[in-house]
């Protein structure tokens, strides 16, 4: 029996090999969207020397230039270099301004994070009381007025509510500027006024989600038999659903919560572009009207890899959070 109980690995060891285990996941995901990034840059109708020159150009330029470029060699050598820059920290350089994309691509992902940081202190707090309150006056007015008002949330794409967003604040009521453009010599109060108007279109775009699962979760966790005994014991709905059955659905909410940041990456891109934002989502689209690869590429591997590590934190927070995952059935 004690060799038996020696052999058995603790909580902590299974714990540090699954996240182990998830992050060599994470590693081989990134390098597949790279490979799939790669060939769907490549598949792009035209030629980017075309695209850089015009249509007028000879085709004794075009062929310089793609030369220049690097473009007449072989797909796999392209990939495989740009790959081994990537992991040297070498970003490339821009077929367009002929400048390292490090500088601005750094930048742009500053302001992007920005953004989504924005975004996350507003929306999760937010999602989090409407989901409590929701439960708490479960069946009323109240838990149905804040169902629709999520729901017609999740309906709305981000496109739209972001348009409809500027036609009412910024041209109809005049209260906040249509174009988020950020400068350095900008103070952090003028930056959250020009980030006003998309950020309220992201928190439009995940709160209703993640308030209708932490709702559902809230839910679940209020069937559990400890609810009853709590009820018997004299405890009011409110202390109950606060102290006991909330941190019961912590984790089913953390991962909801995870995963809805995870998806701020993709719906950025949108709101970016409708606000002439200058984050990373907006450098990628006007990369691509460019034809300029490596700025595409490397947003879009970027955006990909930020992505997989938040949905990697979401699966380790789950573990954490329900120690039955760490476990086969």
């Amino acid at each position: 029996m004690s060799e038996m109980i020696t052999q058995r690995p603790s909580g902590r060891s299974s714990l540090l090999r699954l996240v182990a285990l998830r992050l060599c996941y994470g590693v081989l995901m990134v390098l597949a969207v790279s490979v799939l990034i790669f060939i769907g840059v490549q598949l792009l109708p035209g030629n980017a020397a075309t695209a850089i020159l015009g249509q007028s150009a000879t085709p004794d330029a075009i062929r310089e230039l793609n030369l220049q470029l690097g473009l007449d060699k072989p797909a796999v050598g392209r990939y495989l270099n740009w790959l081994a820059g990537i992991l040297h920290g070498d970003f490339g350089i821009s077929y367009t301004s002929r400048e390292s994309i490090a500088g601005p691509l750094f930048v742009r992902l500053g302001n992007t994070l920005f953004l989504a940081g924005c975004t996350a202190v507003i929306a999760v707090p937010l999602a989090l009381g409407i989901g409590f309150l929701s439960v708490r006056y479960q069946g009323g007015i109240i838990d149905t007025l804040l169902n629709g008002v999520a729901r017609a949330a999740v309906a709305l794409p981000e496109f739209f509510s972001g348009y409809l967003l500027i036609l009412i604040f910024a041209i109809t009521l005049a209260w906040a500027p249509s174009n988020s453009t950020l400068s350095d010599s900008m103070s952090f109060t003028a930056r959250l006024s020009a980030i006003a108007l998309p950020c309220a279109t992201l928190v439009l775009a995940i709160v209703g989600h993640m308030s209708n699962m932490t709702r559902a979760a809230l839910i679940a966790a209020q069937s559990a038999a400890y609810v009853d005994t709590a009820l018997l014991k004299g405890l009011t709905p409110a202390r109950i659903l606060w102290r006991h059955v909330l941190p019961n659905a912590l984790g089913p909410i953390i991962n909801v919560v995870a995963i809805n940041l995870a998806y701020l990456m993709v719906g950025v891109v949108i709101v970016e572009n409708v606000f002439v934002y200058p984050g990373l989502g907006q450098y990628m689209v006007d990369s691509i009207s460019k034809r300029d690869i490596p700025v595409m590429q490397d947003c879009a591997l970027l955006l990909a890899g930020i992505y997989i590590l938040l949905n990697l934190l979401a699966d380790v927070l789950a573990l954490i959070a329900n120690p039955r995952l760490r476990h086969r059935r």
